[in-house]
C-alpha cells in the first residue's frame, strides 16, 4: 500500500472514530445523568414506601384506632390549633409593620425572628425550661401566682409557637414588603386608617404568601419534637404530641409507631398539596384579575 493510501485510511479511521465518538456522546450524557436522578429518586422515595408499605391497610387502620394515637392526634390538634391561632392574630400586624416600615433597628428585629429558624428544637426547649419551669428565671414567680406552665399544654403550646412561628412570620414579612407601596397610598389618600389599610388591602394583595407560611408553619408546628418533650414532656392524653408519640412507643410497638408515622406523613402531603393548589389558584386569579396592571399605577404615578 503506498504512502498516500495508508494515511487515506488513517484519516478516514479517525474520521469514522470522531462520528462515532459524537454520536455517543450526547447518549453517554443521558445515561449518567439518568442514573443520577434515578439515584436521587430511589435514596429519597425508597424510605416513604417503605413507611407505607410495611404494613396491610387492614392493620394500619387498626393501628390508627389504638388509644394512644387517639389521643396524641387530639392533643396535636387542640395544641397546633392554639398555636397558629396566636401566631396569625399576634404575628400578622407584627409582620405588617416589620414589612413596611424602615426604621433603626430593623434588620436586629428581622434577625431575632429568625434566629429560632437556625437554632436547634432542643435549645429552644432548654431555653424554655430555664425561663419558664419552676425554677427558672421567671417560674418560680409564676409559681407562687399559682400559674405552673412546665409539662402543661400550655407548655406544648409555647413549645410549638416559639419553634414554628418564625416559619410564618418572616414569609409575611416578605409578601407585605411585595406590595406595591403605590396601592397602600392610594387606600389612606380615600379615608383607609393603618388597620383598614392592613386588613382591606395589605392582606387580600399578601394572601399568597400568607397563606404559604401558614401552612409551613402548621407544617413545622404539628411535627415539633425536641422543644416539646423537653419543656412539657410526653404524658398520654396532656402533653403527648404525634411525634412524641412515636418516640415513646417505638420500643414497645413498633406497627403503632409506623402508623403514627404514616398519618404525619399523610398530614405533610396535605399541606404540600395545599401549597401548591393555592399557589396555582393565585396565579390563575392575578391573570385574570383586571387590577393585575398594578404595577402600571406606581410607573405613572412616578412618572
Amino acid at each position: 500500500m503506498s504512502a498516500g493510501a495508508a494515511r487515506g485510511a488513517s484519516f478516514r479511521s479517525e474520521s469514522a472514530r470522531a462520528r462515532l465518538g459524537s454520536a455517543l456522546g450526547p447518549v453517554v450524557v443521558f445515561v449518567l445523568t439518568a442514573v443520577v436522578v434515578v439515584g436521587v429518586l430511589a435514596y429519597l422515595v425508597l424510605p416513604v414506601v417503605g413507611l407505607v408499605v410495611y404494613q396491610p391497610v387492614g392493620q394500619l387502620l387498626h393501628e390508627f384506632n389504638a388509644q394512644i394515637v387517639t389521643d396524641a392526634i387530639k392533643v396535636s390538634l387542640k395544641t397546633n390549633g392554639i398555636a397558629i391561632g396566636l401566631t396569625l392574630v399576634l404575628g400578622t400586624p407584627f409582620a405588617y409593620v416589620i414589612g413596611r416600615h424602615r426604621f433603626p433597628g430593623r434588620s436586629v428585629l428581622i434577625t431575632l425572628v429568625e434566629l429560632p429558624l437556625v437554632m436547634p428544637p432542643a435549645v429552644a426547649g432548654v431555653a424554655l425550661l430555664v425561663t419558664y419551669g419552676r425554677l427558672g428565671l421567671l417560674g418560680h414567680r409564676l409559681s407562687a401566682l399559682g400559674i405552673d406552665l412546665g409539662f402543661t399544654q400550655a407548655a406544648v403550646v409555647m413549645a410549638i409557637t416559639i419553634v414554628a412561628s418564625p416559619f410564618y412570620v418572616r414569609g409575611a414579612i416578605g409578601a407585605f414588603e411585595a406590595i406595591d407601596p403605590t396601592l397602600l397610598d392610594v387606600a389612606g389618600t380615600l379615608g383607609a386608617g393603618p388597620l383598614r389599610r392592613m386588613l382591606r388591602v395589605a392582606m387580600p394583595l399578601a394572601r399568597a404568601g400568607l397563606g404559604a407560611s401558614a401552612a409551613l408553619c402548621f407544617a413545622r408546628g404539628i411535627g415539633e419534637f425536641g422543644a416539646t418533650i423537653l419543656f412539657a414532656g410526653s404524658f398520654q392524653g396532656s402533653t403527648q404530641t404525634l411525634p412524641t408519640a412515636i418516640y415513646q412507643i417505638f420500643d414497645s410497638s413498633l406497627d403503632q409507631a409506623v402508623a403514627v408515622g404514616v398519618l404525619l406523613l399523610i398530614v405533610s402531603a396535605a399541606i404540600l398539596l395545599t401549597l401548591k393548589l393555592v399557589g396555582s389558584w393565585t396565579h390563575f386569579s392575578i391573570s385574570r384579575s383586571p387590577f393585575r396592571g398594578g404595577r402600571s399605577i406606581s410607573a405613572r404615578s412616578s412618572a
